[in-house]
């Protein structure tokens, strides 16, 4: 039997479509139902590595663990990471197929919907229900006669279509009634309501609103969901950065994360912005990085042209001079090929220029290649030193999603890694300098660790002349998380209304 589909689209981008899909898979799978997650086409620079080495986007990644269910290729067939203002590094079913302008994107869109098609066959064949998430707004009408990821797909999966609107940022009732007004016919018949979201305040209030809304549209408005805590799910993409990182409590600790213009997987950073007391934010320019506990530099998908940004606006000489004055300094992926002594793209994979001179941090050096490693890892902390110093012999595990090898020339490495893929193996990864202040590794997620994290945040106390709290490293489970989204969801919308349309 094929299973339905139910598909969440917006009237715009960062509305919450990623968060109220995450709910409903939680929701129907805590009802016995086998959920999967669907987004057809993901612009992001968040990627996430399936169990068999292949790279997604980290919100199909984290829905499908909602669901309860290992996440595949299959949920997210086109990831495209955006290198500039006109081009993409585009992969398909987990693997790189090559850097294209949006017009030669264009000119692939028939082999790339056969693959999309194929992918949603298949999750339908081995599921009772397919959540499905749009992109963006599928009023964008300059684009509707060649997308791949909202009503073609709800016409191909014959999927109801919830509409959801951001009322936080105003406008919500004229974005509903607008993009209706732009649907042709047939998609505006699938549009089955309205789910209002990001809402404060006393819901009695809306209702005069939601009425009219009725009269003028006859589209129902099938939930209210409240104002939720940031951080539930992972961040989906740059616009999460504008309001920065969600915060618990006084700051005892501060991180700053540098903003690279092509920052990726900047959700490595959540973990510590949950915890107590820590406040992580973001920095674009030198005095962003005055008062920092921990400074991190995090991935790039343009790490040449990232590197040099860094020299444009000043950050470089700040960087250099506030890990030699003591703040520790972490580089994760890109980060850490910033910090090293060179990097060279002979093949100009990443970059026009050949090669570039590092931070001169750490005693590295980065060769860009064409094969691109995407790989779980487990492995453990060597470092004996420094923040990570106090979780030496913990166990870790992380991902990597990466082009450079890096060459080591002497001294100690953070991390000892077993096993990657399934595989086992014997490896070391990345660097440490300045007695292990200085950090680089290859490892995505590594924050995501218990007894790593919370070793850096007992670290960073004991350095400061502050207290450590005891809650740091007890993180929620991501379960728990799951449930608190779902529980809050299910109590705002109509799930009764919402089920019927899928008829379970």
């Amino acid at each position: 039997m094929t299973a339905p589909c139910l598909m969440l689209q917006g009237t715009a981008s960062g509305v919450g479509k990623s968060l109220l899909t995450a709910a409903l898979c939680r929701i129907f799978a805590r009802r016995g139902y086998r959920v999967a997650p669907f987004k057809a086409q993901n612009m992001s620079l968040n990627a996430a590595v399936t169990p068999d080495g292949r790279e997604i986007g980290r919100a199909q990644a984290a829905q499908a663990e909602a669901a309860g269910v290992e996440p595949t290729v299959d949920m997210n067939p086109i990831l495209l990471k955006p290198e500039g203002d006109d081009r993409s590094h585009v992969v398909v079913h987990g693997v790189p197929i090559g850097s294209l302008t949006f017009r030669e994107y264009g000119e692939r869109r028939g082999e790339l919907f056969s693959a999309v098609a194929a992918s949603l066959a298949r999750l339908r064949a081995t599921h009772d229900l397919i959540v499905i998430e749009g992109a963006g707004s599928p009023a964008e009408i300059n684009l509707s006669a060649g997308e791949i990821v909202n009503m073609r797909i709800a016409r191909l999966a014959d999927a109801p279509v919830l509409l959801v609107g951001d009322i936080d940022r105003g406008g919500v009732l004229a974005a509903f009634v607008g993009t209706l007004a732009l649907l042709e016919p047939e998609d505006r018949a699938r549009v089955a309501g309205f789910l209002v979201n990001k809402f404060r305040g006393d819901v009695t209030l809306l209702a005069p609103g939601l009425e009219m809304l009725y009269e003028r549209t006859g589209v129902p408005v099938v939930g209210v969901v409240p104002y939720l805590e940031r951080g539930l799910v992972p961040a989906e993409d740059s616009l999460d950065l504008e309001d920065g990182v969600p915060r618990r409590g006084d700051t005892v600790l501060d991180v700053v994360v540098v903003k690279l213009p092509r920052i990726a997987n900047f959700d490595d950073v959540e973990p510590l912005a949950r915890e107590p007391g820590v406040r992580v934010r973001f920095a674009a320019a030198p005095s962003d990085l005055a008062g920092a506990d921990l400074l991190i530099v995090p991935g790039s998908k343009s790490t040449i042209a990232d590197l040099g940004w860094l020299r444009q606006r000043g950050l470089a000489v700040a960087l250099v001079a506030a890990a030699r004055a003591g703040t520790p300094v972490i580089g994760v992926c890109g980060g850490y090929q910033m910090l090293g002594q060179a990097l060279h793209d002979p093949d100009h994979v990443e970059s026009p220029e050949t090669s570039a001179q590092g931070l001169g941090l750490l005693p590295v050096v980065t060769t860009f290649s064409g094969t691109k490693r995407t790989v779980p890892v487990r492995g453990r902390v060597t470092a004996d030193v420094g923040p990570f110093g106090a979780a030496c012999g913990e166990p870790i595990q992380g991902y990597e999603i990466h082009m450079g090898r890096t060459r080591v020339d002497g001294g100690r490495s953070p991390f000892r890694v077993i096993d990657r893929g399934g595989v086992a193996t014997d490896d070391s990864d990345g660097a440490l300098a300045f007695d292990g202040a200085v950090i680089g590794t290859y490892l995505h997620g590594i924050f995501a660790n218990d007894g790593l994290r919370r070793a850096v945040l007992a670290w960073l106390a004991g350095r400061k002349g502050v207290a450590h709290d005891p809650r740091w490293g007890c993180g929620e489970r991501a379960t728990a998380r799951y449930d608190r989204l779902a529980d809050a969801v299910a109590a705002a919308v109509d799930m009764k209304a919402i089920a019927a349309l899928v008829g379970l």
